[in-house]
């Protein structure tokens, strides 16, 4: 590195951050994640691409008497009707995540537990912000005050979320609770009137087409927007084209956006708002946070971290670059026998699943 990092320990620590085998890079070169070589609890067994993956247990773990079980055994499931239906059959031990909507038929059966645990994973809309109407900050404050958020969690989520009140989720250090961003109809018509939109406006929201939680999200965030006069079109794209659409071409005026960091860090958090960035959908480019999260980014110092990135957090509020949307909990169920699991807050974190055991009731 040129310069210093402030959160290079904390990217260290991470468990993507471990060391691979020198010997085994050269012997598999790009094909290295087909032929996984480490120090870890399992070793691997095979991999059927869309099938599932095979892991046992790895004798030689430095942690003795670690694993405590003998394979584990993934299998990808897309529809959330049949991982449900697989975990009341017995047909897994373990699936992630829960339809929401049957989250509490789930819980009923005492043979299964539900973990609702803290995530790190946000559900928020990204504004173009190189194209009308949401190159204007009124506009984009008239959207954010006309969604009920509470209302939302419960509708769409079934109460496994909660509003957003700030940028970086609580519990990630130097995260700010600046809300939630209030709900106020008369406040959001007013905005849009001195926007120039005194009988709201018609705008596209493209999306991701899966139902939870991006569809399920973006359809009662359309009907609290026609009690302004703001009429949307929902346009659900595959994958690959709404990322497109919303990473690499800007192509959208309000999309669906992800916020799923691999880390608890708020670095991960505030780099979707400096200018340039891949993770910047909303194109945003305002020097004063390019130069506050510059700074954050080089200072060794926590307390004047801590004072940058609580201004930057601020900045952002103040211009609406962030419509605030709603943390969702990571929604886990599995057999009561299987026992000492921990949900971690991110997708990408480390399972720890050399921790858990069957019980034999």
């Amino acid at each position: 590195m040129k310069t210093p990092f402030s959160a290079f320990l904390n990217n260290l620590a991470h468990p993507s951050g471990v060391m691979i085998s020198p010997a085994a890079m050269t012997k598999y070169g790009k094909d290295i994640s087909a032929n996984p070589v480490g120090t870890g609890p399992f070793k691997f067994v095979e991999w059927q691409r869309t099938d599932y993956l095979k892991v046992a247990k790895f004798d030689g773990y430095w942690k003795k008497g670690y694993p405590k079980v003998d394979t584990i055994t993934w299998k990808p499931v897309v529809d959330n009707n049949s991982r449900a239906a697989m975990m009341q059959t017995g047909e897994a031990h373990f699936t992630f995540p829960v339809p929401y909507e049957q989250a509490e038929t789930l819980k009923a059966k005492p043979e299964l537990e539900v973990v609702a645990a803290p995530s790190i994973v946000l559900r928020y809309l990204s504004m173009n912000t190189q194209q009308k109407p949401f190159d204007n900050p009124k506009v984009r404050e008239a959207i954010a005050y006309a969604i009920n958020k509470d209302a939302l969690a419960k509708v769409a989520f079934n109460g496994y979320a909660f509003a957003a009140p700030g940028v970086v989720p609580e519990g990630v250090e130097y995260n700010v609770k600046l809300g939630p961003w209030p709900y106020d109809l008369a406040k959001a018509k007013k905005l849009l009137a001195e926007a120039g939109y005194p009988n709201g406006f018609k705008l596209v929201l493209k999306n991701r087409n899966v139902k939870l939680p991006y569809q399920d999200f973006a359809v009662f965030l359309i009907a609290e927007w026609r009690k302004i006069g703001v009429e949307v079109e929902h346009r659900p794209l595959e994958t690959a084209a709404w990322f497109s659409d919303g990473q690499d071409t800007g192509n959208f005026e309000l999309i669906v956006a992800p916020a799923v960091e691999f880390m608890d860090e708020p670095d991960q958090f505030l780099g979707r708002y400096a200018t340039g960035s891949t993770q910047n959908w909303g194109r945003f480019s305002d020097p004063r946070i390019d130069d506050l999260f510059s700074r954050q980014a080089r200072t060794l110092d926590p307390a004047e971290r801590k004072k940058l990135l609580v201004e930057l957090q601020k900045r952002v509020l103040e211009q609406a670059y962030y419509m605030p949307g709603l943390w969702w909990t990571r929604n886990v169920v599995h057999w009561a026998k299987v026992k000492n699991y921990v949900a971690p807050p991110s997708h990408y974190t480390n399972q720890k699943l050399q921790d858990v055991w069957l019980s034999e009731d």
